[in-house]
């Protein structure tokens, strides 16, 4: 989406994703260089805070900055993806901020990694059971919020129905899959430390900035 240059580093491509995560990727024919400007970018993380951007190193002497290192091969390349990540929490949202959000944890509470961060999402084994439940619900026209094994669905029901005009046995299953990737696609988004709009993405441009900064005082 955006590329930069990090002094010293100028023969690496280097450059954020599209992506609802924030994504640094380095390129490189030689894993050496991608190795010593992803330590670099990971050190430089650890420490650093923009409290416009609600991104803070520490609180006290807890650390809460640290990536997740995707590495492959394409082609003639070496390619490394550094997400960045941060498990500060809030009274607001005491499981994370950059965790997903309460009004979906009725899809996915848990924690994200490396699977999901690269798009595939792993959902709980429990909505094996409740989307069954669910789908008999809304063919038969059941009251979710009177069934104590799927009321905490019921609000995402009820926004699904408001955007489908027909619903059906035939289109539900498909109906219902397309929503499910929706909402992990607003997971992503809430662990994503720098948002896509454009503050966050001034944000984002201002840490990369801060890379040539720290190399020098480094």
């Amino acid at each position: 989406e955006k590329h930069f240059t990090i002094h010293g580093f100028e023969d690496v491509e280097c450059g954020a994703l599209t992506w609802p995560m924030s994504v640094i990727r380095l390129r490189h024919k030689d894993t050496a260089p991608i190795i010593k400007l992803a330590c670099h970018i990971l050190t430089s993380w650890r420490t650093y805070s923009d409290p416009q951007a609600f991104i803070f190193a520490y609180t006290g002497e807890t650390p809460h900055n640290t990536i997740t290192p995707i590495a492959r091969k394409n082609g003639d390349f070496f390619e490394m993806d550094i997400v960045l990540r941060n498990n500060i929490t809030t009274k607001e949202h005491p499981m994370g901020v950059y965790h997903p959000h309460e009004e979906l944890h009725n899809i996915k509470k848990e924690n994200i990694g490396l699977i999901e961060v690269m798009g595939l999402a792993v959902l709980p084994s429990r909505l094996k059971e409740e989307i069954l439940l669910i789908k008999k619900a809304i063919i038969s026209g059941e009251n979710i919020r009177e069934n104590e094994k799927i009321s905490h669905h019921a609000h995402w029901i009820d926004n699904l129905l408001l955007q489908y005009s027909e619903i059906n046995e035939s289109n539900l299953e498909n109906i219902i899959q397309e929503e499910i990737g929706k909402t992990f696609s607003q997971v992503l988004s809430h662990a994503g430390v720098f948002k896509r709009d454009e503050k966050g993405q001034d944000a984002f441009e201002l840490f990369m900035k801060s890379l040539n900064m720290s190399l020098k005082e480094g």
